[in-house]
């Protein structure tokens, strides 16, 4: 005859229960997750001068002088990740967090936007009218719940010393919680949007300064976004042809780098940091940027060889047991462990000896690094 059953406790209950609670949140936790995004109207430091380094090739070359100082500050990552101006530990905390003379890159410690806190009178700008209305759009890179702060500097702040937080109203002139949104994730199309009353009674040079916090994660974007008040509608000037002191209309918007999951920001890597091609064709390499238990990140450099190409086809075999849940930058094919990206639409051409990235996300485990062919079209 067996023992006779136990009957547990409602304590005891309790207690596994919140053990498995505990566990269940480990493992959600060891998978990172993050937000992007940064304002287009009025266009931040980064997202503007993004816009205007951006070549044909995919290069990074500012035309605008405040640009290009901040990239040969910090180099031109900072620009391919022009939405991760980012803490992961941010809890919306401003000033007494992120130090006096750092707003502008928030303190940043993924990538280097050190130069983005220059202080200058020539970084592109937005140009506005006081006390209208005008849409506020902010990139969502990636879509997450929270609340965009906006804030003006005061009227003794110049453009020639670094931003400290009491350059800035202690108020913010406009505030919105989960804004809808139009447009994909991962593009330079999708963004939030919502109409935002300007403050009244401003003239010359200022900086909106716009704070978004998530509400799922203490994750918090900073960005600085340059303005004059005179009597604009949101024309920007200073991209593509340095400063200038009379509003003209923006250029179209260009698609940008694609799909990007709601995970830690991984490198982009600028063509000069490629590898060498074969003639003629192209070349791709393959890099683990990040994993935990049961998945990774992977990143592809895809390189032109000796002459321009219209198109390319990464392939590869994966190890056995791995499996890609994600790719962005580049359409996916998988059959078996086989795997093809093709690329996209705006990345498919590239220059003699230039390059371009996608990445994806895969289950399994990243110990294996796999052989990739290319083909150019």
């Amino acid at each position: 005859m067996g023992r006779p059953r136990r009957k547990l406790s409602k304590a005891t209950i309790g207690l596994i229960v919140a053990a498995l609670s505990a566990l269940v949140s480990a493992v959600v936790l060891a998978s990172p997750a993050s937000a992007h995004g940064a304002p287009m109207v009025p266009g931040s430091r980064t997202y503007l001068c993004w816009k205007d380094g951006t070549t044909s090739s995919g290069a990074i070359q500012p035309k605008n002088p405040a640009c290009a100082a901040a990239v040969a500050k910090g180099g031109t990552n900072a620009l391919y990740n022009w939405f991760a101006v980012l803490r992961s530990d941010g809890a919306g905390r401003m000033s007494g967090f992120i130090p006096d003379g750092q707003l502008c890159s928030g303190g940043a410690i993924v990538y280097d936007f050190s130069g983005f806190d220059l202080a200058r009178d020539d970084w592109p700008v937005t140009h506005l009218t006081s006390g209208a209305t005008i849409e506020f759009k902010y990139n969502k890179w990636a879509a997450h719940p929270g609340t965009f702060r906006s804030y003006i500097t005061k009227d003794s702040w110049s453009p020639t010393r670094p931003l400290a937080w009491s350059d800035l109203e202690s108020t913010p002139f406009d505030s919105v919680t989960n804004p809808p949104s139009l447009g994909s994730v991962g593009t330079e199309d999708g963004h939030y949007y919502w109409n935002a009353h300007l403050p009244s009674g401003k003239s010359g040079r200022h900086i909106i300064y716009t704070v978004w916090q998530r509400s799922d994660s203490n994750e918090t974007f900073y960005s600085c976004s340059d303005v004059v008040f005179d009597g604009g509608n949101g024309e920007v000037t200073g991209v593509g042809t340095g400063p200038s002191t009379s509003p003209s209309p923006t250029p179209p918007v260009s698609p940008s780098p694609g799909t990007s999951p709601n995970t830690s920001p991984s490198p982009r890597v600028s063509p000069s940091a490629s590898p060498t091609a074969g003639p003629g064709g192209c070349s791709a390499t393959y890099k683990v940027v990040s994993s935990w238990g049961g998945g990774f990140q992977g990143e592809v450099t895809v390189k032109a060889g000796s002459s321009s190409i219209g198109g390319w086809t990464a392939t590869w075999t994966q190890p056995s047991g791995v499996t890609i849940t994600q790719v962005w930058n580049g359409t996916l094919s998988q059959s078996g462990s086989d795997v093809s990206v093709k690329n996209v639409s705006y990345n498919g051409s590239l220059g003699a000896g230039a390059s371009t990235t996608f990445g994806f996300l895969a289950n399994g485990s990243s110990g294996s690094t796999p052989t990739l062919t290319c083909s150019a079209a």
